[in-house]
């Protein structure tokens, strides 16, 4: 995979029992490999916005033998769009979506939403347009951007990760303190 979902999902830390959200999952990589992080005692639930991409993901996840991956047909720019309850989760993960949503912000509360205190997000982003892969150059979000969207959002920068040579990798944390 070109963004080296295993490689990344393997620097959030993730434990047997964790509970993680993976954001606009598309073809389930990130989900799954969350899902073989967090053993049969975790969760992973895989929300993407494109009902038939989720009827792929649920057929991909069966033939997977990965059994604690949910699929939900949800809003990840709403609040309460995801339908997952609030502070719940110990990770979120936002592989490749921010670029292509509308409400940067609105994504970003609702990841804050179901964090549980001191719960991370798993950031994942392309540098720049390549060659047709990717976005548009007008919709790259560029580290700076993403991190400073985070902050105000009451986020701090845990760490950047090592991703691919066309992507890069954030980890941020939100402790549950006013913004």
């Amino acid at each position: 995979m070109f963004s080296k979902p295993d490689q990344n999902v393997a620097q959030l830390g993730l434990r047997e029992g964790m509970r993680v959200a993976d954001f606009g999952s598309g073809t389930g990589a990130y989900s799954l490999s969350a899902g073989r992080r967090v053993g049969h005692t975790g969760h992973v639930y895989s929300i993407e916005v494109q009902k038939s991409l989720v009827k792929k993901l649920e057929s991909e996840i069966k033939d997977s033998g990965v059994k604690n991956v949910e699929c939900i047909w949800g809003d990840i720019e709403k609040i309460h769009g995801t339908k997952i309850a609030d502070h719940s989760m110990d990770a979120v993960i936002i592989a490749n979506v921010l670029f292509e949503v509308e409400d940067k912000l609105g994504l970003i509360d609702e990841a804050r939403r179901i964090l549980k205190k001191d719960g991370k997000v798993l950031f994942i982003d392309w540098l720049s347009s390549f060659s047709g892969m990717g976005p548009s150059s007008e919709h790259v979000i560029e580290p700076k951007m993403a991190t400073d969207l985070f902050i105000k959002r009451g986020f701090k920068l845990q760490e950047k990760i090592t991703t691919s040579p066309h992507h890069y990798g954030i980890i941020f944390t939100h402790s549950h303190e006013s913004r």
